[in-house]
């Protein structure tokens, strides 16, 4: 079994020079299409080559107001206000600017227990198949244990008790 058994070849990008609004509005659509939640999207450049990883974690680390862990003591702080600084700062910045320009990659012909083996290692939740210089797939955590898992539950009969 190898990843290109499991790869999800319907994969969203987005570009460097695209805005932060840009790319929410793309999680939403890709997660529309997927019917489940897209959390990551990959980064491409002009000519398609993979360039970065932008996950909604990446968002949600440059929002957070760096004084964050000092709100309990600070009675008069205004969450509402610093939300919407955290908002205006966001709405100038780039995809390029706050993406993961190292990304782990696999080729098609990667084991599943390698896949395996990096993900947990590197706690990474999703990892482009690339070919060459070509992106030709993305294989998500959840579809590695769902493979897993039904080869789990189909080979082997139960247990004696």
């Amino acid at each position: 079994m190898q990843a290109r058994d499991i790869m999800n070849t319907d994969f969203h990008v987005v570009h460097p020079e695209d805005s932060i609004a840009a790319a929410a509005l793309q999680f939403e659509v890709a997660s529309g299409k997927e019917g489940r939640k897209v959390f990551g999207l990959m980064v491409v450049d002009d000519s398609d080559h993979l360039v970065g990883m932008l996950s909604m974690y990446d968002i949600l680390i440059f929002l957070q107001p760096k004084n964050m862990q000092v709100w309990g003591e600070m009675e008069d702080m205004n969450p509402d206000r610093l939300f919407d600084a955290s908002l205006d700062k966001v709405r100038g910045v780039q995809v390029g600017d706050i993406m993961t320009p190292d990304v782990v990659t696999v080729t098609p012909h990667a084991h599943i227990l390698a896949v395996s083996d990096i993900m947990i290692k590197k706690h990474i939740r999703r990892l482009p198949v690339i070919d060459g210089n070509k992106i030709v797939g993305i294989v998500y955590v959840s579809d590695v244990f769902r493979h897993l898992s039904k080869k789990i539950s189909t080979q082997g009969a139960p247990c004696p008790r």
